[in-house]
């Protein structure tokens, strides 16, 4: 039996009422998610020393903290360019290079992922405004 696509108005339909779901509720992070950015990590991590001619990772590791950062910066630009362009399709790309960019800064850092996630599920439930202002009274006292 061959299964019939939606026609366009049910389409935007499911997508609507999809779009209201996700704006209601925000999904759990599910394993095989956290496991992806773990193992590109673990890679990233695995590659810290070894020859910069044969690895990207290893290249932008061997060129320090300055250079790591740019890219980091110039790929969250470039993302950021395709989000207020409203290309989807080419900010899915750019995010996943910013992750990645963001990955290699972590391992620059001695930074792991259990310690981000961890500080994630602190904030969790925690009102954004409320999260921020707690913050910068830390931070006040941390200058002072």
């Amino acid at each position: 039996m061959t299964k019939k696509a939606p026609s366009k108005t049910e389409a935007k339909t499911d997508t609507k009422s999809k779009k209201n779901k996700e704006a209601l509720t925000l999904p759990e992070i599910s394993e095989a998610d956290i496991s992806v950015l773990n193992r590109l990590y673990d890679v990233v991590q695995s590659r810290k020393g070894t020859d910069p001619s044969v690895s990207h990772s290893a290249r932008l590791l061997s060129r320090g903290t300055y250079k790591i950062a740019q890219k980091f910066g110039e790929e969250a630009v470039e993302c950021l360019i395709e989000a207020v362009a409203g290309r989807k399709d080419l900010m899915i790309g750019e995010s996943a290079d910013v992750l990645y960019h963001l990955i290699v800064l972590w391992v620059d850092a001695g930074i792991t992922p259990d310690q981000v996630w961890a500080e994630l599920q602190r904030r969790e439930g925690t009102s954004g405004i409320a999260e921020k202002a707690s913050r910068s009274k830390t931070t006040k006292s941390v200058k002072e």
